[in-house]
């Protein structure tokens, strides 16, 4: 296995809690700052440059009626707008249950030059993706769907990059759901998380109790053909977080239980590729992985460093964030 380096200490002034990242086009990473861990900061955008410069960007608007944003999934579409998961419900506090967002943050080069709310009342959004004018986005739980196994359902949801304003119901309800997820393992009911699409455009999607990955494949008109459990492998792969691929077609999964990085080939053999013990990240260990990104020849990965549950390796947070990098 490899042993991850330090990609860089994050600025304590506006960082503390790390998540989403996209490569920006002029080749520089945008990483989303949720801040779970002190909510006194405001859920922020950081722009990393090719050459180790590091900047917040900007704050993400917040909701009104709650006064914060918690920016989590995040992916920059071809025509440079930012759309951006804002995940208000993550913390479990009532107040903010079903506030969660997708924005599409229009951009003017470098300045933000506005923000349209693409749909609103979501649960639990989380990871996001952009592909052919469509907003691909999974919600993790869907507490108001009664399976009559009892087991957690969730579901990626697929807009349209101009739709504003969807009312979201949380319920099967929603004609915006592509498709839906039951998590079995009864010890973690959490589920869709981390999504990423292939070059002939299948989508996958992490499990992220069941420590799986589904495969989505589609019809000619766009609809889901097959949702089928295409990688698993409890010994390599406990917990599916982010998801990330190269351009060999392998995918990366960030194993947020486990502290550690997963490599899936294009025949789903799953090999844990690092792992770290309990630690706080200083030297480059994976402290609670949330998200992996191909960038500059590298894997680039974002440290939550937060949940200390049963069934995590991690046992506390510390200060300044971390972003670890291993070797493609």
């Amino acid at each position: 296995m490899q042993t991850p380096k330090l990609f860089t200490l994050l600025p304590e002034e506006y960082v503390s809690t790390p998540d989403g990242m996209t490569v920006s086009q002029t080749g520089d990473l945008i990483l989303s700052c949720p801040n779970f861990a002190d909510t006194s900061m405001p859920g922020c955008v950081v722009k990393i440059g090719k050459d180790g410069s590091i900047r917040k960007w900007f704050d993400v608007p917040i909701l009104e009626e709650t006064g914060c944003a918690r920016p989590m999934g995040i992916e920059m579409c071809e025509c440079g707008d930012l759309f951006i998961v804002d995940n208000q419900g993550w913390s479990g506090a009532e107040e903010l249950m079903f506030k969660g967002r997708v924005l599409r943050v229009r951009m003017d080069g470098d300045t933000v030059a506005g923000t349209t709310v693409v749909a609103r009342g979501m649960e639990h959004p989380n990871g996001l993706r952009v592909r052919d004018g469509y907003v691909y986005v999974t919600q993790s739980m869907l507490s108001k769907v009664k399976d009559a196994s009892g087991l957690l359902v969730s579901c990626v949801y697929r807009f349209s990059v101009d739709d504003e304003n969807i009312e979201i119901t949380n319920t099967l309800e929603d004609k915006h759901i592509l498709t839906t997820f039951l998590t079995l393992n009864p010890a973690c009911q959490y589920g869709a998380d981390g999504i990423v699409f292939d070059r002939e455009g299948n989508l996958y999607v992490g499990n992220f109790g069941d420590g799986a990955v589904h495969k989505i494949t589609f019809d000619a008109d766009g609809a889901v053909r097959e949702n089928f459990v295409w990688a698993k492998n409890e010994q390599e792969l406990v917990s599916t977080d982010g998801l990330c691929i190269d351009d060999a077609g392998n995918l990366y999964a960030a194993d947020f239980s486990a502290n550690a990085i997963a490599k899936i080939d294009p025949r789903a053999n799953v090999t844990r590729l690092a792992q770290s013990p309990d630690s706080d990240g200083f030297n480059g260990e994976l402290d609670q992985p949330g998200e992996p990104i191909v960038w500059n020849g590298k894997i680039i990965v974002s440290c939550f460093d937060l949940v200390t549950d049963e069934g995590k390796v991690n046992t506390a947070h510390e200060m300044p964030a971390t972003l670890s990098m291993l070797e493609l």
